[in-house]
């Protein structure tokens, strides 16, 4: 199962270590970052139980464990992200607890499921169009860069995001008034006949391929979509390589969500050994 194996661990992992998090919080963190962005999807919230209540109580257990961590490395720093977090001011002042509780709830949570989420997809993808597949096997390393945009694109691993307006504004003759509240979703934006050549097939070499699959421009743009593009291009590069013939055994298993393009589990395939 690739999600259990490979997409779901890697980049959580990553950030872990970034932050400094020993690996033995690995199981506790992935279970609440799950329950957060799992939609009420009764595989990780049981029937019968409050969906809001569950993910209150998930972010408590992150932000207890960060301020638990956060407690030592104000006292002992090491060469990690929290310790640079905790213990940096900015006009005097240091995060409050909430505030790094914030930081690594959006950190965990948000930094590991789209690009578990990407990379499902792009396994998927891959697979399922014999033609791409041999276009990136031919040349990995040259066509890296556009397939992972692409992958990003068709994908769209966050449906959707809520944005207050800030002004008046016109849409397609619509009325828009400053204060109404807009759902933006990003699959329709990624398929737009407008902007997009042929939206709806999956093309490793698109370019240009101005898709928001990491957000629009601005301050709501992806902190970590860098990391993401990174973990991506190495983990597709050292699969491909090691394991070329590598593709699905069986149908994804969908996250019921509305909010995530996500996928619970992902039957794969492959020769060990079948590449270098």
């Amino acid at each position: 199962d690739f999600v259990t194996d490979v997409s779901m661990p890697f980049p959580l992992l990553v950030i872990l270590d970034m932050m400094g998090i020993p690996h033995s919080e690995y199981d506790m963190v992935l279970a609440q970052s799950n329950i957060i962005l799992s939609g009420g999807d009764p595989d990780f919230i049981p029937e019968g139980v409050d969906p809001i209540t569950a993910f209150l109580e998930a972010g408590a257990m992150l932000a207890g464990l960060l301020n638990e961590l956060a407690v030592l490395r104000r006292a002992t720093p090491t060469d990690d992200l929290l310790s640079a977090l905790v213990n940096t001011e900015v006009d005097g002042e240091q995060l409050s607890g909430d505030e790094l509780a914030s930081f690594f709830i959006l950190l965990s949570v948000a930094g590991h499921e789209t690009t578990r989420t990407a990379l499902n997809h792009g396994i998927t993808h891959l697979s399922q169009n014999p033609d791409q597949r041999a276009l990136f096997l031919a040349d990995i390393e040259g066509v890296m860069s556009t397939t992972v945009e692409e992958i990003v694109r068709y994908a769209s691993p966050v449906v959707w995001m809520r944005r207050t307006l800030t002004q008046d504004y016109v849409l397609s003759g619509h009325d828009f008034h400053q204060g109404d509240k807009v759902i933006m979703f990003y699959g329709s934006a990624n398929r737009d006949e407008a902007v997009f050549s042929d939206p709806d097939t999956f093309n490793v070499l698109r370019d240009p391929n101005p898709h928001v699959g990491f957000g629009g421009p601005g301050p709501h743009f992806c902190l970590g979509a860098h990391l993401a593009r990174r973990e991506i291009a190495l983990m597709f590069r050292e699969l491909y390589t090691r394991l070329p013939d590598l593709e699905l055994a069986g149908p994804p298993v969908q996250l019921r969500s509305s909010f995530i393009n996500g996928v619970k589990s992902l039957p794969i395939s492959f020769t060990p050994g079948g590449g270098r």
